[in-house]
């Protein structure tokens, strides 16, 4: 006897129809044959089945079984299988009445006591079964949170395939999961910049950063503030839209970042890998392609402390991600995309020793400068608009009880700066100064003639780099956008200047 049950393998960060066909027949003993490209997780399903089945009060089928998983060129991975296997099992073995499995869709990895454990790439595999017209998707109750994020599909949380079979016969029906409406966190949720004391003009340029879209480097002593204004970055970031949520959570559902209880991700991803991450950590990859760190800070913010201590290989693959917005993973079994559109933030000691001057003279260690950043390439600092110097805070700045502004008031300039962005660029798929390409910079920033004096002194002047100069005009217009300008002028073009510490003299001497 044949039946057919509908699942799905989840592909990058995205989901297809796997059907799965078994087939029973008779033989003088029992076999078992599993075919459609099935990886490890996926042949080991017949010992956990047998047990579920044998354990949930099923008999196992004796003479020939045979499971195909259809489509026969798609490589099928995880032990997501284990619960339609189980289902088509007992359809084929005529152990259910008249039950329909039309457009109902199972997935969930099986205990050996038939219990249903929670797999990863729901959500994925929910948008996937909706797009199909699926009516009905079967999920591990773990995982029912994060399906019922999506609407117009009835979404059925399963304990254990006793529960699975007693609903699908009409016995006892399994509780509907209503689709969930999910809130945008709190802004109290989130580190407040009123923690941080001091440091005005840093603050100053995260914000412009946050409003611009722009990568960003600190470059600080230790203990000057670097890293605790960095994990305050997502709290002035303007709030994830819907699309924005759900390309986020489908990459951490992929991932199994995804707890318990929880749906869609509403809260700008901040991820900070420690130094001695590989380059297939950072960029994604292995032998069955997954995502990296720069994916998962997909819509958020990647943060690198101590950057110099990063190995240069992994530095250097991120020029195409903050370049190209995603990235590109070949191998064997196939090419897999992942997006990578993230705010790349990143903080150093000017020195190896920590301090920026030296103890004799009260200057910068030329030398020590020269080595410590030959650690990082020119093509990498070309990718980051603002440089920022933090210094180390007075013990006056430490002990004022007075604290700055909460981030909730600069949120509100950073939206407003967006909202301008939005409208400015509509319709050409961008969505921030940061941006602009070389040709839109000609077209959307007109200089007067004392903003171009004052730009060509500071490029003469401070001998700043070729690269610097398309960087100072999209700052500038940000900052500009910041001041509900339409004209970027003199002072905004002379704040601008000031975030570009790497390529003035004073560091390159």
């Amino acid at each position: 006897m044949l039946a057919r049950i509908h699942s799905a393998s989840v592909v990058g960060i995205h989901a297809q129809l796997v059907e799965v066909e078994v087939d029973i027949s008779d033989a003088f003993q029992p076999e078992w044959a599993l075919v459609g490209l099935p990886d490890t997780a996926v042949k080991e399903s017949k010992d956990r089945v047998r047990s579920a089945l044998t354990n949930s009060g099923f008999q196992f089928p004796g003479g020939r079984t045979t499971v195909n998983l259809a489509p026969a060129d798609l490589k099928k991975e995880g032990p997501l299988f284990d619960l339609p296997m189980a289902i088509g099992m007992i359809k084929a073995s005529g152990q259910f009445t008249e039950v329909n499995l039309e457009n109902r869709l199972f997935v969930g990895e099986l205990a050996l006591d038939g219990r249903v454990r929670k797999i990863r790439g729901i959500l994925p595999i929910a948008l996937s079964a909706k797009e199909k017209g699926i009516k009905e998707l079967y999920v591990p109750i773990e995982n029912v949170e994060e399906a019922a994020a999506v609407s117009d599909i009835e979404i059925y949380g399963v304990v254990s395939l006793r529960d699975l079979t007693g609903h699908l016969e009409g016995a006892a029906a399994l509780p509907l999961t209503n689709h969930l409406r999910v809130e945008a966190p709190s802004p109290q949720d989130l580190p407040d910049f009123a923690d941080v004391k001091g440091q005005e003009s840093v603050k100053r340029a995260l914000e412009v950063a946050a409003a611009g879209g722009h990568n960003l480097l600190m470059i600080g002593p230790p203990g000057s503030g670097k890293s605790m204004l960095a994990k305050r970055l997502p709290s002035i970031l303007p709030e994830m839209s819907q699309e924005e949520s759900l390309e986020t959570t489908r990459i951490h559902s992929v991932v199994g970042l995804i707890e318990p209880g929880k749906s869609l991700v509403r809260t700008r991803p901040f991820r900070s890998p420690h130094h001695t991450i590989s380059d297939v950590g950072l960029i994604g990859g292995g032998s069955n392609p997954s995502p990296g760190e720069v994916s998962m800070a997909h819509y958020g913010v990647l943060f690198l402390d101590e950057l110099p201590e990063f190995k240069r290989s992994a530095l250097e693959v991120l020029r195409q991600p903050l370049e190209d917005g995603k990235v590109t993973i070949s191998r064997a079994s196939g090419t897999v995309t992942y997006p990578a559109k993230f705010m790349f933030v990143a903080a150093m000691n000017p020195t190896p020793t920590g301090g920026f001057a030296d103890a004799s003279t009260g200057r910068v260690s030329s030398s020590a400068v020269q080595r410590y950043l030959a650690k990082l390439s020119g093509p990498l600092l070309d990718r980051i608009d603002i440089h920022v110097e933090v210094p180390a805070l007075k013990t006056q700045e430490l002990m004022q009880a007075r604290s700055g502004e909460d981030s909730a008031t600069i949120r509100t300039r950073v939206e407003a700066a967006r909202q301008i962005q939005l409208k400015r660029y509509a319709g050409q798929r961008i969505f921030s100064n940061s941006q602009m390409t070389p040709k839109m910079i000609k077209e959307e920033i007109q200089l007067d003639e004392e903003t171009q004096n004052l730009l060509r002194y500071a490029m003469d002047d401070l001998k700043l780099s070729a690269r610097a100069y398309d960087r100072i005009l999209k700052v500038s217009r940000t900052i500009a956008d910041l001041d509900g300008s339409d004209d970027v002028t003199a002072e905004h073009v002379s704040e601008a200047v000031q975030y570009r510490s790497l390529d003035r003299q004073f560091w390159q001497s």
